[in-house]
């Protein structure tokens, strides 16, 4: 699969577009997601967690490092993991993910460069938002949308586009926003 982006309006969009994703995800099933401070990655999986239908709340697991959502309708566990203060494999690797891995739905928040052996296929998925006008990344308030890409690695994520009800592989979103940084 190609790059597959969108446009979408803010953090209830990002939310909404989660829950869609997680409808078709399966155990097995990595998702990566990259993306500054405050791009949306823990709305998503927020998401993510209503479409797999897991028990919540879904909240940053940045000082647990990882949590399991059980499922609350007989469907796989949502494995969420934060990765933004693990500095090595060896630290990924004390997390034992690879054990919950084919049975769980894995999403790694600041996973890039070391998760990507937990699946031979993955979804990773960049969220992108402006900033302010000076273009600088800082730590002001997000202006909205947000653009987010997914990129698809195996045939696992082939029709995505397709199974999201997306027109030839892009939403055009609300329209035209700020360039993403």
């Amino acid at each position: 699969m190609s790059a597959l982006e969108l446009v979408l309006a803010g953090p209830q969009e990002t939310a909404a577009f989660g829950a869609r994703l997680g409808a078709l995800l399966r155990a097995g099933d990595l998702l990566v997601l990259a993306g500054d401070l405050g791009a949306g990655k823990t709305t998503l999986t927020r998401g993510l967690a209503e479409g797999l239908g897991v028990r919540g709340p879904v909240t940053s697991p940045t000082f647990v490092i990882a949590r399991v959502h059980p499922s609350l309708r007989g469907g796989p566990p949502l494995v969420h993991v934060d990765a933004y203060r693990l500095g090595s494999l060896a630290e990924v690797d004390d997390l034992d993910l690879d054990a919950s891995a084919e049975q769980a739905v894995t999403v790694v928040e600041w996973g890039r460069g070391l998760v990507e052996e937990l699946a031979g296929e993955r979804l990773e998925v960049d969220l992108l938002r402006p900033h302010g006008a000076s273009g600088a990344a800082s730590d002001e308030v997000p202006v909205e949308p947000r653009t987010v890409r997914l990129r698809g690695i195996g045939a696992r994520w082939a029709g995505l586009a397709g199974d999201l009800g997306l027109d030839g592989g892009t939403d055009p979103g609300p329209g035209p926003g700020p360039d993403p940084v």
